[in-house]
């Protein structure tokens, strides 16, 4: 008997140990959960918001709590220093989209002009449509500075992946605000083929069925504790009685 309640001493501290790990899991789901419920209220209440002067906003580095505001900025294009951003999906379609520089009378802003679709197969090019000349009113959305490698967001000569103020301002003759606008609408309209970046999915994701199963998994392992036990004892108990027979027929 000791045997076995060492067995099950060892047994229950694993599915212990298991059960805190799964546990842990299935919050660490919960959490992004409602991680995902927070950004999604803030993504449609600050596109409902109406539409602010650009000067309003980009008052301070951009966070999450900034994104998807509409904003309105005056300026030029700067046609000399343009980006083009590869490897860019939008939607199911895959593209890369065209960054320019927009000097306004309060300072220089990146305005992500939009996004550019290819046909599979077909190669990105290295120079970026021309933007419209002259004064210009940009309608887009605000958006934070893009997260990454350095490789990634560090522009090699006019291209990079991702789409980042601090990395990209050292290129630049003149100083920049944090974060970008997304552009909605521009006039005088710009030429090229150009897409307005989508919204952010809104929904849930998969975090609560995630969360579900973890949890499903620490019962289950509890359960199989049970399970053992109760095999262990059958067995002994039968060991038992077929000991008893033999004794009794010798």
């Amino acid at each position: 008997m000791r045997r076995l309640w060492l067995r099950w001493t060892l047994l229950i501290i694993f599915v212990v140990v298991l059960g805190v790990v799964f546990v842990n899991l299935g919050d660490w789901q919960l959490d992004r959960l409602a991680q995902r419920r927070e950004h999604n209220a803030t993504t449609v209440t600050n596109e409902q918001k109406p539409v602010q002067s650009y000067q309003q906003v980009f008052t301070h580095p951009i966070t999450d709590a900034d994104q998807w505001q509409q904003v309105e900025a005056r300026g030029t294009f700067d046609a000399d220093h343009q980006f083009v951003v590869r490897y860019r999906s939008n939607g199911d379609a895959d593209g890369y989209e065209i960054v320019t520089p927009l000097r306004t009378a309060a300072g220089a802003v990146l305005v992500d002009r939009g996004f550019i679709p290819l046909e599979r197969g077909a190669q990105i090019p290295s120079a970026a449509p021309a933007p419209p000349t002259g004064e210009v009113v940009v309608v887009g959305h605000v958006r934070r500075n893009e997260k990454g490698r350095r490789a990634a967001t560090t522009p090699t000569g006019n291209q990079m992946r991702l789409i980042n103020s601090e990395a990209i301002a050292p290129t630049l003759p003149y100083p920049i605000t944090s974060g970008y606008i997304g552009l909605l609408t521009v006039q005088p309209e710009q030429q090229g083929g150009f897409q307005p970046i989508q919204l952010p999915e809104l929904s849930e994701g998969p975090h609560f069925w995630y969360a579900v199963q973890w949890f499903m998994f620490t019962a289950v392992a509890a359960a199989g504790i049970v399970v053992f036990i109760r095999s262990d004892l059958r067995a002994r108990r039968e060991e038992r009685d077929e000991a008893a027979e033999a004794h009794a027929t010798v």
